[in-house]
Order: structure tokens, then C-alpha cells, then sequence
């Protein structure tokens, strides 16, 4: 995810309450925020999502959550990925009954996919459009 990484380079790094929201038409706009909570591994961790609009609701296209890595340089580490339109919603890694779970395959697909995502986030211009003086919130 570099697209992503420079974009958070550019907003100053990772903090509690970034929230950042590029309008880049016609793409849908992406949003990519700080969570209050801290990944799988203790990991301070972002939401990436573009968001569309369905009889009002806010619609998730996709969203993935990421924690945010510096061993061997900055990375991001997907153990979430969810979109509303076809109602799926999916962890390849999480805490359950305070046991760490892991997901193989799942995160390998999910890291395939971020990918992609990301390839298509740069060839868009995502990078490119973002000022921080016009798309930093909170």
C-alpha cells in the first residue's frame, strides 16, 4: 500500500485522529482515518475506504483495515476487509477469546487485493490530488 503510505507521509504520519478524505471525481472519494483501537498485534492501525451512497446510507466499497508496521521500513499489514454492497465482511487476523487468530489463505487474499487496490489508488492520481491543507479533518 505506498499509495496510501505517501499519502500518509504527505499528512504528516499517523496520529490519534487523523482523518483524511480525498475527493479525486469521478472516482469515489477515499477516506482513511486513524482507529481508536489498536490492530491485532498492538499495531496502531488505519481504516482505508471509499464510501458511495445507497437511499442515503453511507456504503463501505470496499473498506480494509490495516495496521501500521515500521520493522523493515514502513508497511501495512490488511487483517480486515468488508463491503457493504455485497454484504460481506471478512478477518484474517483478530483477537478472539484473547487468543491470537490467523487466517492463512484469507490474508494472502487480502494482501493480494490491497495490492491491487493500491496499483489502481496510484494509476488514479490519489497520491497526486491530496493537499493537506484542503483534505485533513480532525
Amino acid at each position: 500500500m505506498q499509495t496510501i503510505l505517501d499519502i500518509l507521509k504527505k499528512a504528516g504520519g499517523w496520529h490519534p485522529g487523523l482523518y483524511l478524505k480525498i475527493d479525486n471525481a469521478p472516482y469515489m472519494e477515499l477516506v482513511i482515518e486513524a482507529m481508536d483501537e489498536s490492530g491485532p498485534m498492538g499495531l496502531p492501525a488505519i481504516s482505508v475506504a471509499h464510501y458511495g451512497e445507497q437511499n442515503g446510507d453511507l456504503m463501505r466499497d470496499p473498506e480494509m483495515c490495516f495496521e501500521l508496521g515500521f520493522a523493515g521500513g514502513a508497511h501495512l499489514d490488511p487483517w480486515y476487509w468488508r463491503n457493504d454492497y455485497v454484504a460481506v465482511e471478512q478477518w484474517s487476523r483478530n483477537i478472539v477469546r484473547d487468543h491470537y487468530v490467523f487466517l492463512f489463505q484469507l490474508h494472502e487474499q487480502h494482501v493480494r487485493f490491497a495490492k491491487t487496490w493500491d496499483n489502481n489508488l496510484r494509476l488514479q492520481g490519489f497520491s497526486e490530488v491530496f493537499d493537506p491543507h484542503k483534505h485533513i479533518r480532525g
